[in-house]
């Protein structure tokens, strides 16, 4: 099984006696529908999280920080998912995939969101809301794909390292859940990416060149591009972000050794979807460089 095509959830939230029931939707021009299907048998309940097993002598203030930096990138996902269905509305079928994909992380704010409140701690509505403000468009339909693919694999690594080094259990399965969600979301965007270039190659530099602006130098370490779109706002100054949750990820990876599974594996995808062969931001960059000379 490769890279690109491996689960990593351990913990199905359905059984497969139940999934049997359920005829597979065969089209092929609607992915999002073989999306929903398999999602209903690997996707999770906030019911099956295991709150009883709470131990709020586990909870060490990092933990707190990371749960409120986490909710404030998670729910972010409401003007993401307003932002794809704008700059996607004449593709039904990718529009029906964001509206699954908006749903599964609003769940990730709110388990978030609860076990902080078990913790003794809340975010402040105002503050969330205030990651109601849009995005603007791409400057492709394939940029902004490729985007959310960075986004997809940098969270799911995160929350894969972060899960193995807090000792509050509660808190580490929610991060299990939702990096099983997120290596699948990146899967998925990476479908529509490749989809959206096959019918549109022109857009492919632009692709390489949104690798190549969020993981290209080393001062990008340990940054999710949430951080650069949002990271601006004046009425989130001095509160929790992303950013904070980024910096424990980068404090917990020995050795910087998920870091680079992180990178390896966007190597992989963006491969994949391009068709350039790369493994490291040299390729990158050369294959910016023969596009530009070829248009």
């Amino acid at each position: 099984m490769t890279m690109i095509d491996q689960d990593p959830l351990a913990e199905p939230g359905v059984d497969a006696e139940t999934t049997r029931r359920v005829p597979p939707i065969e089209d092929s021009e609607m992915h999002s529908a073989a999306v929903f299907t398999t999602y209903q048998r690997q996707t999770w309940e906030m019911s099956q999280i295991p709150w009883e097993d709470f131990r709020p002598d586990k909870v060490k203030p990092e933990y707190i920080v990371f749960a409120k930096g986490a909710i404030m990138g998670e729910s972010n996902s409401v003007a993401a998912t307003h932002g794809l269905l704008e700059e996607f509305r004449d593709d039904y079928d990718f529009s029906q995939f964001a509206c699954i994909w908006g749903y599964q992380e609003i769940q990730h704010h709110l388990v978030f969101q609860t076990w902080l409140q078990m913790a003794g701690h809340a975010v402040s509505f105002n503050k969330i809301a205030v990651m109601r403000e849009p995005y603007p468009p791409g400057v492709t339909k394939a940029a902004s794909l490729a985007t959310n693919i960075i986004c997809e694999v940098l969270t799911n690594h995160m929350y894969k390292c972060v899960s193995r080094a807090v000792e509050e259990p509660v808190i580490a399965a929610i991060m299990r859940r939702a990096s099983g969600d997120e290596a699948r979301h990146a899967r998925e965007f990476a479908y529509y990416t490749k989809r959206r270039l096959a019918s549109h190659p022109e857009e492919t530099q632009s692709v390489l060149e949104t690798l190549y602006l969020y993981m290209g130098t080393t001062r990008e370490m340990y940054r999710h591009p949430v951080s650069r779109f949002k990271g601006h706002l004046k009425e989130l100054e001095g509160h929790e972000t992303i950013d904070e949750v980024f910096r424990f990820f980068a404090e917990v990876d020995e050795g910087g050794k998920e870091w680079e599974r992180c990178c390896e594996q966007l190597f992989t995808y963006f491969t994949d979807v391009t068709g350039h062969q790369l493994s490291k931001m040299s390729h990158v960059r050369r294959a910016i460089s023969e596009l530009a000379d070829a248009s």
